[in-house]
């Protein structure tokens, strides 16, 4: 008898094991966590210039300044409605390059300009898309 009660229990513990480990959705019905979030773009400052950049809204690109500290860009964006722009820096002894976050559909101009001098803007537009 106290066999059959062990064996019972173990199983039922099992039973509240699994229940426990069970994925839920979220309201989107995406069963992983965090399903609605898009992974940044990186380009470096030497991709920039010219180039024509395509976010989703919800989006950022991280701006990766190679040798030129993080903390040494700013921008001038032609539609603060579809860009906002990000100050790279650091905090903690981590370093954080600049970047934009796509905030609505549209396309706006950038340049990026470098406190230090002598290195000359970067010019690129960033088109946002819906998701």
């Amino acid at each position: 008898m106290k066999l059959k009660l062990i064996a019972l229990a173990a199983a039922a513990s099992v039973a509240l094991i699994l229940t426990a480990c069970s994925t839920t959705t979220n309201s989107g019905g995406d069963a992983s966590i965090g399903g609605d979030i898009v992974a940044p773009v990186t380009m470096g400052v030497n991709q920039l210039q010219g180039a024509e950049v395509e976010l989703v809204v919800g989006q950022a690109l991280n701006i990766d300044t190679e040798s030129l500290a993080v903390d040494s860009y700013t921008a001038e964006i032609s539609d603060a409605k579809v860009l906002e722009f990000t100050q790279g820096g650091t905090s903690g002894g981590a370093e954080f390059n600049p970047g934009l976050l796509a905030l609505a559909e549209g396309s706006a101009e950038v340049t990026l300009i470098n406190d230090q001098g002598g290195i000359q803007p970067l010019d690129f537009t960033v088109t946002v898309v819906a998701r």
